[in-house]
């Protein structure tokens, strides 16, 4: 178990005395967490300064809690357990007494370095995973096959950045086979500090898309920084496997620059691993088939989306290089534990909210209006702002009104940059009267819930910084008049 002792030798390296660490191999630590309203008996709490919140100053709570220990760039006022300065430890250190206060010049570079020396104290084999889009999917998938197998950690939620991804790594224990990592970035260099942290064998690179363009400035710039992936793998020799998408240009390119053994997926017969005969079962999910060395293999996604086989692809090619059988892909890819981004719950009125608001980028809004596409009922499109375009903004959204024109019946615009979804679906025809352009969620509540229908199929999604989980909490929770005029008849 992590103990307090692999926390200050992670951090401290060669500045600390081996046996000035006796004291700390007693302390376990049971949790590591930046939330202090996440605190228990045990944890570690690492102070981190924020944007909106210093963490500094919710060490008291942290400490109320039953933090055992806590990492912080400043001791805090009259802190009553032992305080060490990591960057300059006495010879010997004090008798520890606890609740423990670990003061470095850094405390996200402290985390980062705890969770690089913990990483190399298990011997996992680690799956990284990085892409425009489609992360999430992807790593869920492989992780729900690999555990058919190996017992498997896997990131949670969106810990998939220089912090999350330290805070999986010290959940791992001795018990642990796999480790599935999401990886993504804003600027470059960051994928190749997480592989400096992780030291995965396997990289899987879905696609290289405009998210994140606004910081990166070109779709070359963002294959660099998606790049540094395969290109941080052990070579083939040593065990290291790039899986790159080859149907996307740029990924595929990458396999020039990866030591790794390389394996390609896609959609046509040039890949390693492919799959045609592709249909939509709406919201049961999609049938394919699998090709691979010879072999066809029927299989059925229980996820949404024709894109989604994308992501099965990727899951199955780690699956196979990890030594899975196929009996173990398709169970895996039948997980009804699967946690995806869309998701699907009952609206009001009898209708279908189809919930994809994590996130958007023209790539993922159109793989969404291409799923509602699929889907019987009446067709609403609710699309917020796509942010972090740059210079692709214009053309993004005026991409996504073209094919909102094609699908959606009605369409609702939140946000001044999604207005440019709603203004070119009615200059290329839709009529005015299914077109409406707000600025709020609480607009666009109104809207909604003023108008919905029984059988209606609703997709909301948008940036995640313009959290329109609002309009979904509000659809979910509030009849709306339709619905209280039927409760009355």
């Amino acid at each position: 178990m992590l103990t307090l002792a692999d926390i200050t030798a992670g951090i401290a390296g060669g500045r600390l005395r081996p046996d000035a660490l006796a004291g700390a191999v007693a302390i376990q630590v049971s949790s590591v967490v930046i939330d202090s309203r996440q605190a228990r008996p045990g944890s570690l709490f690492v102070a981190l300064r924020g944007e909106h919140y210093d963490g500094h100053d919710f060490i008291p709570a942290a400490l109320a809690a039953g933090a055992v220990a806590v990492i912080t760039e400043r001791a805090p006022a009259s802190f009553s357990g032992t305080v060490i300065d990591l960057e300059r430890p006495a010879p010997g250190l004090p008798a520890l007494a606890a609740p423990i206060c670990l003061v470095v010049p850094s405390s996200l570079a402290a985390l980062q370095a705890a969770a690089s020396f913990w990483r190399r104290r298990h011997a996992v084999r680690v799956v990284g995973i990085t892409g425009s889009v489609g992360k999430t999917t992807c790593k869920e998938l492989i992780a729900a096959i690999l555990s058919r197998r190996y017992h498997t950690l896997r990131s949670r939620g969106n810990y998939n950045n220089e912090i999350g991804l330290p805070l999986t790594l010290l959940q791992l224990d001795s018990s642990h086979e796999r480790v599935v990592l999401e990886m993504g970035m804003y600027a470059m260099g960051e994928i190749s500090r997480l592989a400096e942290i992780a030291l995965p064998h396997v990289g899987v690179v879905t696609n290289v898309g405009p998210s994140h363009l606004e910081r990166l400035g070109t779709l070359e710039h963002i294959a660099q920084a998606k790049a540094e992936l395969p290109q941080a793998l052990p070579s083939a020799q040593e065990g290291g496997i790039a899986i790159l998408n080859a149907d996307d240009e740029r990924v595929r390119a990458m396999a020039r620059l990866t030591p790794a053994r390389v394996l390609t997926y896609g959609l046509s017969p040039e890949a390693d691993l492919w799959a045609d005969g592709i249909e939509s079962e709406g919201l049961e999910g999609i049938r394919f088939r699998f090709h691979f060395e010879g072999e066809a293999i029927h299989a059925h996604l229980p996820v949404l989306g024709r894109h989604s086989v994308h992501s099965a692809l990727a899951a199955a090619a780690v699956a196979l290089v990890e030594g899975l059988p196929w009996s173990d892909v398709i169970s895996g890819l039948n997980d009804q534990s699967l946690q995806l981004r869309i998701v699907v719950v009952p609206g009001p009125a009898g209708s279908t909210i189809v919930e994809d608001v994590y996130n958007s980028s023209p790539p993922s809004a159109l793989a969404a209006l291409n799923l509602l596409a699929e889907l019987n009922g009446r067709r609403i499109a609710v699309l917020g702002d796509m942010q972090e375009l740059g210079s692709y903004a214009q053309e993004g959204h005026k991409l996504v009104g073209e094919r909102a024109r094609e699908i959606v019946d009605r369409l609702v615009t939140v946000g001044p940059l999604a207005r440019i979804i709603g203004e070119q679906a009615l200059e290329a025809g839709m009529p005015t009267s299914a077109v409406q352009m707000v600025e709020t969620n609480a607009e666009a509540i109104t809207l909604l819930l003023a108008s919905i229908e029984p059988g209606d199929m609703i997709l909301v999604k948008g940036s995640r910084a313009v959290k329109m989980e609002e309009i979904v909490a509000a659809l979910t929770r509030t009849p709306s008049p339709v619905q209280d005029r039927a409760k009355e008849r």
